[in-house]
Parts: structure tokens; sequence; C-alpha cells
């Protein structure tokens, strides 16, 4: 019956797999592998925007980890949200649960898409990981949920091909909490998610408008992102640190 199932679905699923092209698979073991959390850690982009909260990524921007999410959100291969949304869920716990989170719910806040951009993918990438991640955190003991309260309120240019300055300036006052829109538990801890963190200023942003709201307090605040370029990392710049060090 399984072997009838995959052969099913190969016939309306990619036939291979999207982080390295191995054959008769969504994705092979090295990709979910890439993706499984086992690498999370705190990540910081530089220069760092201000009002950046410390966020946490599962993987690095590259290789097979790179080509699945590019998969799932440009070219609209859903079925990847299941692993994506695991790999967001690790960097969830990655940050862990301490002082600046209660006992209470947690709610994972994802960073709106332009209504041009769903309209052109199909869906809302960041939205669909977050709500993949929230189940993955329930079926651990976790309550989380997905609380979509924020929106773009102006337009703002695509980031592509946007350096870190520039795309702070595109981005500021950009986003900013639904007072008609989704409700938050009385209480709950916010975690701003994202597939992806390159300069920050996204984040920042979505930050910003969070902490205007009144949602939050002090530093009671914190973002989880699937992948984050490798050189990010925190124990890569301890590394590179060691080694300029170990130079001189």
């Amino acid at each position: 019956m399984r072997e009838w199932w995959r052969e099913l679905a190969g016939l309306v699923l990619p036939v291979d797999c999207a982080g390295c092209g191995a054959a008769r698979t969504l994705l092979c073991g090295r990709c979910l592998e890439a993706l499984s959390g086992a690498a999370a850690g705190p990540v910081r982009p530089w220069p760092r925007p201000a009002g950046l909260p410390v966020v946490h990524a599962a993987a690095g921007y590259e290789g097979g980890v790179r080509e699945v999410l590019l998969a799932h959100k440009e070219r609209g291969a859903l079925p990847l949200a299941g692993a994506l949304g695991a790999a967001l869920a690790a960097a969830v716990r990655a940050g862990g649960r301490g002082a600046r989170d209660g006992p209470g719910e947690l709610a994972l806040v994802p960073v709106p898409s332009a209504r041009r951009q769903v309209r052109a993918r199909g869906h809302d990438p960041a939205r669909r990981i977050a709500l993949a991640a929230a189940a993955r955190l329930r079926r651990a003991g976790v309550p989380a949920r997905v609380a979509p309260v924020l929106a773009l309120r102006r337009a703002v240019a695509d980031q592509a091909a946007l350096g870190a300055r520039e795309r702070r300036e595109n981005l500021a006052g950009a986003l900013a909490v639904c007072r008609d829109g989704p409700r938050l538990t009385a209480g709950a801890s916010i975690v701003l998610v994202d597939d992806l963190i390159t300069t920050g200023a996204t984040l920042a942003e979505a930050a910003r408008a969070v902490r205007a709201a009144g949602l939050v307090e002090g530093v009671g605040l914190r973002a989880a992102v699937v992948a984050a370029p490798a050189g990010s990392f925190d124990r890569n710049r301890s590394a590179t640190r060691t080694d300029q060090k170990s130079c001189e």
C-alpha cells in the first residue's frame, strides 16, 4: 500500500528531492536532517538593526535548505511546509521558554507578505510554515497557536535587490497590529516568525509594530526563523574571531 501511494503521489508531487534532486522522494534523508533543527542556534545579522529581538534559526541558508525554501515559497511546493514547519518549531524550542515567556500560550506571529506576493504565489509562505510549526509544537506539549496580528499598512518595494540600510528605510513604519483582526490570549508569549532572516530589517520592523501596540513589555519578545546565512550564527562568529586571533 505504501509503495502504491508513493507512485500515485509521484503524479502530483515533485518526484525529485526539492533540496538536492535525489530521485523519487519529496525530501531525501540528508535534506531532512539539514532541516531537523539539530544545528539550531542564535543568529545576529551585521550590522544589527535597532530593535531586533533575539533570533534563533534552525539551519544555514545554503545548499539543500535554500533550495527547499525557494521551492516552497516561489514554486508552490506546498507539501514541503511540513518539514519547514518542523524546522521552525525547532528554532522556537531553541529559544527556550525562559523568564521572558510566561507559562501560558505561545503565540507565533508570522511576518505578513504583501497582498500582491500572496496573489502571485498563491499562498503566504511564512503563515503556512507557522501553522505547521504550531501543530508540531502542540504535539510536543507546547500550547502554541498562530496569531496573524500583523499587516502591511502601506506599499513597500521588493526587497530582493536592496541593501541593509535600504531595507530598513523601505520597511520603516510599514507594519502595524490589526486592531480588528485576530486577538492574542491574555498573557500569551509572542514569538515573531518568518522563513528567512538576512539583514534583520523585516523582523526589526515587526518587533517595532508589536511593541508600539503595547503587546509586549521590555525585552519580552523573541523571534525564530527556518534559516539564516551561515555566517550569522553566533557559533560561527565565535569561530571566526578565534581564527583571526590565532593569526595575529
